[in-house]
């Protein structure tokens, strides 16, 4: 269960990032909820997966998760280059972060 609870901190982690540029575009009362909501559930599901998975590999694969959701959301709902490059970096940060889950 704790490795479902840190795919969900690292999800609501990449809502919160999404809503970072919302908010910044959109000043209103919506933006800056979502926006603490996403931080706030993924604070609370790494909190869970915490309790039973190594720190160090929990804060990894969360950042990982938060890092390169951030960069696909933003190819995605923003128009940022989607050059293979970057896309292989991403792949290379999920695929860290798969492999600690498979040495843990």
């Amino acid at each position: 269960m704790s490795w479902v609870y840190l795919i969900m901190a690292g999800v609501f982690e990449m809502i919160g990032v999404l809503m970072i540029n919302k908010f910044n575009t959109a000043r209103d009362w919506k933006s800056l909820l979502s926006l603490i909501a996403g931080f706030g559930l993924s604070f609370l599901f790494l909190s869970l997966a915490m309790k039973t998975l190594p720190m160090g590999t929990a804060y990894a694969v969360w950042t990982g998760i938060g890092a390169s959701g951030g960069a696909i959301l933003g190819m995605i709902f923003y128009n940022e280059s989607r050059s293979l490059l970057r896309i292989l970096c991403i792949t290379l940060v999920l695929g860290s972060a798969v492999g600690l889950k498979l040495v843990s």
